[in-house]
């Protein structure tokens, strides 16, 4: 046996190009509808026309007699799956309509235009039953989930909240609304389906644009009744996710279904951009009461934070809206709850920092409204109340660092320079900046496993090493930030690593979701080039291979493990339009060690981009009385373009946290968005002296200047 060395950094911290760059930019990289299939069919979905109700006729004459269609699906005639118990994903099992938008039947042709032809010309009838779609905070049957997700208690009470707000010589009692809101990955929720072999052995293969392969097995193999090794999902390039991809969706099993039908044929499924505001899940609005009481030095001595959010009445999600605030500031007296509206909307899912990104919001908000009540400055008030612990849990920190991100950014962005509240005029404009923490968890998930095998090239002689793992890239750099793991865990040159992820044939990876990807994955391929060293040694034959994993991080329950960050923006209000321009941001991040600076700064602005996005544009306008989204397209669903965003920037202080795990790296997907929508909205008080508390700072709102 030879021991493994010790794991020495080397590729990781540098910045190799990204492996997957030239395919993707010569259009080369296969994406789930782009693989070479032989004579493919198409699906085109039937979607309910009402709210709530059931289909009672369907008839598909005429689309059946127009030359090219295959097979029409309808809830009277399609296949039956095994298990029905989540209602999102018993698709055409039931002719009941649960809200607008939902999969009512299919029409399967040759071309993707026959079948969008044919699904017109089937005429489908209802039965209309009384809906409720609307949201609101003082509804009487608003009631208490079990849990929040994924399994955080859903409310806290700790100390006597009431007596210390009474107590409190400065209060903030503020309500904060966020919209309901939708992913946009550039590539749209697609899936291939083929069923092959024997009626009583058949074969699934799906080409998914997933955030886990193996989670969609898993998910369609209980559906449909199937061992996990007759159900094979392929994805090695994704086109972005957000979350929005990291559960299987209706539209899964709609092509299944319509595979089933037409065995032995690949089926193919894309959603349409309006397709995805009704059936890929989406952010929840929320409504937030945040109270805050402080000594007179700007100590917190409460902190009590109520939520409200809607789920659909088929299927309960509960965001984890408040969770943040139990750990973020010091305070001996704190409260959380969070309170569910079943409604009949579609199913809510993640979307990018699922409750930090609301919910930090509403709490960083309330934070510079009780600076400015203290007459403290906001940076100041920050450090002010930083923990020495955990204040939820009381374990130490694994690492926090946000003061000295809030320091350096401070000095970087030139916040000795901010004006008092709407003093400082150029022109027709208003000028300010604003501030705002940013954390979220160091999440690792247990049970990916990874297989290490020393190649050998046509002459038979050593040539690299196969790393092999079911992880996905969601464009975030995966295939070149874990090659460079592998790489040092290997203690070989990068460009040995032959990296092999995306598909169920590789060894089981967990969801890449909740920033855990790389924290999970890598920790993974780093047990397995320890493990394939002790076995194999430092000379290894062609062929030599071995496969384990871990099941828990090395910190475990001891620490407490987040990632914090401090954001900053500067921003110019229009006196006539009240229009919001941003020509600064700026993020500083403690997030452990960084793996590739070239991607993780891409990281990090994307989450940045997103979070002003979120403060200043988006907004799914949801029409009650149709039961839709009614600005459902790009036309009207605005996301950010270059010309919005100016001058960016992130850094980081790169210090590892080996209590993480064996990298000492943390997730960075998501803490790009935490923080960044309540700096931009600090950033409008401080030009304008006027407080907007409801998602998103739109002109009409500042029309009092």
């Amino acid at each position: 046996m030879t021991t493994a060395k010790p794991l020495d950094v080397r590729s990781v911290g540098t910045s190799p190009e990204r492996l997957d760059g030239p395919v993707k930019v010569t259009g080369t990289a296969p994406y789930a509808w782009e693989h070479p299939l032989r004579a493919p069919v198409f699906v085109q979905p039937l979607q309910a026309a009402v709210v709530r109700g059931r289909v009672t006729a369907m008839d598909a004459r005429e689309a059946l007699a127009l030359d090219g269609v295959l097979a029409v699906l309808t809830p009277f005639d399609a296949p039956r799956i095994v298990d029905t118990g989540d209602a999102e994903m018993a698709v055409l099992q039931s002719d009941e309509v649960a809200f607008r938008g939902q999969f009512v039947g299919a029409v399967v042709a040759q071309t993707p235009e026959v079948a969008r032809q044919a699904a017109d010309l089937v005429d489908v009838e209802y039965e209309v039953w009384p809906h409720d779609t609307e949201f609101s905070a003082d509804r009487p049957d608003l009631y208490r989930p079990e849990a929040v997700n994924p399994t955080y208690d859903t409310d806290t009470d700790d100390g006597d909240v009431d007596a210390a707000l009474a107590a409190a010589p400065f209060t903030v009692d503020a309500t904060y609304s966020t919209p309901m809101e939708h992913n946009n990955p550039m590539e749209p929720h697609t899936c291939v389906a083929l069923w092959e072999g024997p009626d009583d052995e058949p074969q699934l293969t799906l080409y998914d644009s997933t955030q886990g392969a193996h989670a969609v097995r898993t998910t369609l193999a209980g559906l449909f009744g199937l061992p996990g090794d007759r159900v094979r999902v392929i994805s090695p390039h994704v086109g972005g996710g957000f979350g929005s991809k990291g559960m299987p969706h209706a539209h899964n099993v709609l092509a299944v279904l319509a595979a089933r039908v037409c065995a032995g044929r690949p089926v193919k499924l894309a959603l349409t951009r309006q397709q995805m505001f009704s059936l890929a899940g989406y952010r929840t609005p929320t409504v937030q009461r945040l109270r805050l009481g402080a000594d007179t030095r700007g100590r917190l001595t409460a902190v009590c934070h109520d939520v409200v959010e809607q789920t659909s009445r088929i299927k309960e999600f509960a965001e984890q809206t408040a969770v943040a605030t139990r750990m973020m500031y010091a305070s001996d007296n704190r409260r959380t709850s969070h309170r569910l509206a079943a409604l009949d909307v579609p199913v809510p899912s993640w979307m990018r920092a699922p409750g930090e990104a609301p919910g930090m919001y509403a709490g960083e908000c309330a934070m510079d409204e009780l600076a400015h009540a203290c007459g403290i400055d906001p940076v100041e008030l920050r450090a002010i109340n930083d923990p020495e612990s955990d204040p939820e849990t009381g374990r130490p920190w694994s690492g926090r660092h946000l003061v000295r991100c809030l320091r350096a950014g401070a000095e970087r962005f030139g916040w000795d320079r901010r004006p008092e509240p709407g003093t400082r005029r150029e022109g027709h404009w208003l000028a300010g900046m604003g501030v705002a923490s940013s954390t979220y968890p160091g999440y690792y998930f247990p049970g990916s496993v990874a297989e290490i095998e020393r190649r050998a090239d046509v002459g038979g002689r050593a040539d690299g090493y196969a790393v092999r793992i079911g992880a996905a890239d969601l464009g975030t750099g995966t295939w070149t930030a874990l090659s460079q793991i592998a790489a040092d865990a290997l203690d070989c040159p990068f460009d040995e690593v032959h990296l092999e992820i995306g598909d169920t044939a590789f060894p089981s990876a967990t969801v890449a979701g909740g920033s855990s990807g790389l924290n999970s994955w890598g920790s993974a391929v780093v047990s397995a080039a320890r493990a394939f060293r002790d076995e194999h040694g430092w000379e290894p034959a062609p062929g030599a291979r071995t496969r384990t994993g871990v099941e828990s991080a090395d910190g475990g329950p001891d620490y407490a493990v987040h990632s914090f960050g401090a954001q900053f923006a500067e921003v110019r209000v229009n006196t006539d339009t009240g229009e919001v321009r941003v020509p600064r941001m700026l993020g500083v991040f403690s997030a452990g060690r960084i793996v590739n600076p070239r991607t993780a700064r891409s990281q990090f602005i994307g989450g940045m981009v997103m979070g002003l996005s979120m403060a200043l544009f988006e907004e799914s306008v949801f029409d009650n009385g149709t039961g839709h989204v009614v600005n459902h397209d790009f036309a009207q669903y605005h996301v950010p373009s270059c010309s919005d965003v100016l001058d960016i920037d992130a850094t980081w202080l790169d210090e590892p946290d080996m209590q993480a795990n064996p990298m000492g790296s943390k997730g960075i997907g998501e803490i790009g968005i935490v923080g960044s929508a309540a700096a931009v909205a600090n950033a409008v008080f401080n030009a304008t002296g006027i407080r907007v508390r409801d998602l998103p700072v739109t002109p009409d709102k500042l029309l009092r200047l």
